[in-house]
C-alpha cells in the first residue's frame, strides 16, 4: 500500500480549505524547505553567492549616522530586550486569563530560541571577519539570533492580533523593526545575509507550525489527511 501522497494532501487543502492550504504551503512547508536547504549548505562548507558582497557593499556605506542607529537597533533586538518584552506579553495573557494563546506565544518564542541554539551548536558557522566590528560577536554565526528572535516575537503578536483593528499596524511596523534588526547585524559585520534569511524564515516556520496547533484549523488538517488517507489505492489496484 501506498503512502498518501504529499502533494496530492497541499492540492486538496488548497482546493478546499484555500485559507489553510496557504498558510500551510507558505508559513510552514516553504519556509522549512528554504531553511534546511540553507544549513546542509553551511553544514557542507559551502558559502552562498553574494554574501560577503552585500557586507563589503554596507560597509562601505557606512558613517557615524548610520552606526548609531544600527547598533540601537541591535541592541534593542538583542537577547535581553526580546526576552524581556516577550516575558511582559505573556504575563498580559496569562493574567488576562488568556491561557491557550499565552502557551501558544510562550511555545513560538521559547521554540524558536531553542531551534536557535541547537542549529548554532550543530553547524557552527564561524562569523564573518571583514573587518572590526563596533559590536563583535564570538558565539556561532547561523542562523542569527538577533533576527530569529525578533521574526518569531513580531510574527507571535501579530497572530495573536489578527482580529485586532490595529493589526495591519502591527504588521507594518513589526515588518519594519524585524528588517531593521536584521539589516544593522548585516551592517555590523557580524552576520552574513544567509544568516539572516535563515533566521527570519526559520522563525516563519516555527511559529506558523505551533499556531496551525494550537488553533482551530488543526481539526481542518486532520481531517483532509484522514479523506486523503481513505482515498490511497489498495495494493494491486492501478499497477
Amino acid at each position: 500500500m501506498r503512502r498518501p501522497s504529499l502533494l496530492r494532501f497541499l492540492l486538496r487543502l488548497l482546493s478546499r480549505h484555500r485559507q489553510l492550504g496557504l498558510l500551510l504551503v507558505f508559513g510552514v512547508v516553504v519556509p522549512w524547505g528554504i531553511f534546511l536547504k540553507a544549513a546542509s549548505e553551511i553544514q557542507e562548507g559551502e558559502g552562498f553567492p553574494g554574501d560577503r558582497s552585500l557586507l563589503r557593499w554596507l560597509h562601505a556605506h557606512a558613517t557615524p549616522a548610520l552606526d548609531a542607529v544600527n547598533l540601537a537597533l541591535t541592541r534593542v533586538g538583542g537577547p535581553l530586550p526580546m526576552a524581556g518584552l516577550a516575558g511582559l506579553i505573556f504575563w498580559y495573557l496569562w493574567h488576562g486569563r488568556q491561557h491557550r494563546r499565552a502557551w501558544f506565544f510562550g511555545a513560538a518564542l521559547g521554540g524558536a530560541m531553542a531551534l536557535n541554539l541547537v542549529a548554532k551548536t550543530v553547524l557552527g558557522r564561524v562569523r564573518p571577519a571583514l573587518w572590526a566590528s563596533l559590536a563583535p560577536e564570538t558565539t556561532p554565526s547561523f542562523p542569527s539570533g538577533h533576527a530569529m528572535g525578533s521574526a518569531a516575537l513580531v510574527l507571535a503578536a501579530c497572530l495573536l492580533l489578527a482580529r485586532s483593528r490595529w493589526r495591519w499596524l502591527a504588521w507594518v511596523l513589526g515588518a519594519l523593526f524585524v528588517l531593521g534588526v536584521g539589516t544593522s547585524r548585516m551592517y555590523l559585520g557580524v552576520h552574513y545575509p544567509s544568516d539572516v534569511v535563515a533566521g527570519w524564515v526559520a522563525s516563519v516556520g516555527w511559529v506558523s507550525g505551533v499556531y496551525l496547533l494550537f488553533s482551530p484549523y488543526l481539526r481542518q488538517l486532520e481531517r483532509a489527511w484522514a479523506t486523503v488517507r481513505r482515498r490511497r489505492p489498495v495494493a494491486g489496484q492501478g499497477r
